[in-house]
């Protein structure tokens, strides 16, 4: 499954009132960091089908950013059922992300 950019409407639909497993990426184009984890969240999407994946661009969607407290990027949180269960701050190795979906 390919990594889904989320604006508030399809953020609201598909995790916030969703079922299962998402793990999205808070991030914005002009972070260094971002750009290092990009890549690896479209790896991870790619082998974990059953799991939601996506990006939020925190200077597309600043009041989603400030409804989870984001203050800082790369952020990646895990919902399950539309519930926040984890949360990593920073740039993650594919083999972190795959733990924290668990």
């Amino acid at each position: 499954m390919s990594v889904i950019h989320f604006n508030n409407e399809t953020f609201a639909s598909q995790v916030k009132q969703g079922s299962g497993t998402a793990l999205v990426d808070f991030w914005a184009p002009w972070c260094g960091p971002c750009q290092m984890m990009g890549p690896i969240v479209d790896q991870f999407a790619a082998e974990h089908s059953d799991i939601l994946v996506g990006k939020v661009d925190t200077d597309q969607c600043p009041q989603l950013a400030q409804e989870y407290g984001v203050m800082t990027i790369p952020t990646l949180i895990v919902f399950k059922d539309g519930k926040e269960v984890a949360r990593k701050i920073g740039v993650q190795p594919k083999a972190a992300l795959a733990e924290l979906v668990k």
